[in-house]
């Protein structure tokens, strides 16, 4: 077991999460909720028990299914398992984009903060699953102690001053 954080064979710097796969109670609650508000396209179908969706022409970023858990509750809290999947959106105004949505359907919010690196909002889905959409800001703009690593801390996030960055055409929408 490894007693350090760097490893003697670091990982390809280039590996990046590809999709995340959620075990979900109803898959059309899960679609209304990935599809219907945070904008995904669905991508495919395995019948009335899996669906795989993506942000433009990727063949998934994230797979739904109810093979284990249909009808199921969310896990217990306190208990080991996935804390939040994290939704990397391209720039500012696309997050604005996202809070957007999330208003318009009515859909709460757990949290929005400020980490220095990144503005985050953080929800729940429909199973209960923790959900951050964020945007990392450049990184010219991160906070540095001044040995010049990270110094990375959480503030509120002015939800305001975030929607100011919506594009103008997705205003009027």
């Amino acid at each position: 077991m490894a007693t350090t954080a760097k490893s003697p064979r670091p990982i390809h710097p280039k590996t990046r999460i590809g999709h995340v796969h959620l075990k979900v109670a109803d898959i059309q609650r899960s679609l209304d909720f990935y599809c219907g508000v945070l904008g995904f396209e669905l991508k495919d179908r395995l019948g009335p028990d899996a669906a795989f969706v993506a942000a433009g022409d990727y063949h998934h970023h994230i797979g739904l299914n109810t093979w284990q858990s249909k009808g199921g509750q969310p896990p217990a809290s306190h208990h080991t398992g996935l804390f939040h999947l994290a939704l990397l959106y391209p720039e500012r105004s696309a997050l604005a984009d996202a809070l957007v949505r999330l208003r318009d359907a009515g859909w709460p919010l757990d949290g929005a903060s400020d980490h220095g690196v990144s503005e985050a909002l953080y929800l729940r889905d429909p199973d209960g699953n923790g959900v951050e959409l964020y945007w990392d800001k450049p990184e010219a703009v991160w906070p540095r102690a001044a040995d010049g690593s990270l110094d990375m801390y959480t503030a509120p996030l002015d939800l305001q001053d975030l929607l100011s960055s919506q594009e103008p055409e997705a205003t009027a929408a």
